[in-house]
């Protein structure tokens, strides 16, 4: 099967895709699944799931004090905002994956970085080392060595705010029946993909500014 594990919807704060453009655009890229990670919520990921569970898994991108990790699997949402370690412990105690998402892209102020990372190297169930939104190749390059380094399975995800950008990145694997069938699965998955274009980023400026003045 085919997924892309990292994707963003109309919950997002800068996204405005919706679920019929998604699934569209999935049957297009042949993708069996897509994970969504929406920023900060399980609302979008939750409904899309109610529609489609063999298409979409439940997951979160979430904003700790240090950066952002991604969870696959959740029940429960889990708040932004909180410590690197209470973020990771809620996670796991659902049952639920915790990766880190992007970790390494030198333009991102969300990414955790190498030092928060060690921090939580052995708490951590995946690593993304592909994401089609990084500007600059070496960092996903950097991470991959990284889960390779530390014995961690790897992800990749397209990062999609838009249709257009789904499936850009992902990973081939075998079926998987919950969590900890998904992971060892991941082990063994074959990760493609290749760059967005940086003018993707210009889509998230648009759908933030369309969704304040839509708000007012």
């Amino acid at each position: 099967m085919r997924i892309d594990l990292h994707c963003h919807t109309c919950y997002s704060r800068d996204s405005l895709m919706t679920y019929d453009a998604l699934l569209r655009q999935m049957d297009r890229r042949g993708l069996d699944m897509v994970a969504i990670t929406d920023h900060n919520t399980i609302f979008g990921a939750v409904a899309f799931h109610a529609r489609a569970p063999e298409r979409f898994v439940v997951g979160e991108e979430i904003k700790t004090v240090s950066g952002e990790l991604i969870a696959l699997f959740l029940e429960e949402e889990v708040p932004p905002g909180l410590a690197l370690e209470e973020t990771v412990a809620r996670i796991h105690a659902q049952g639920a994956l915790v990766g880190a998402s992007h970790p390494l892209d030198r333009w991102r102020g969300e990414a955790l970085g190498m030092e928060n990372l060690e921090s939580i190297r052995r708490e951590l169930d995946f690593v993304e080392v592909f994401n089609a939104r990084t500007t600059f190749s070496r960092d996903n390059r950097l991470a991959r060595e990284m889960a390779a380094r530390w014995g961690l399975p790897g992800s990749a995800g397209s990062d999609a705010h838009a249709p257009c950008e789904v499936g850009r990145s992902c990973v081939d694997m075998l079926p998987f029946d919950g969590p900890q069938d998904f992971l060892e699965n991941l082990t063994l998955g074959q990760i493609g993909g290749r760059l967005s274009s940086p003018l993707v980023h210009l889509y998230s400026t648009y759908a933030k500014w369309r969704k304040r003045r839509e708000s007012r």
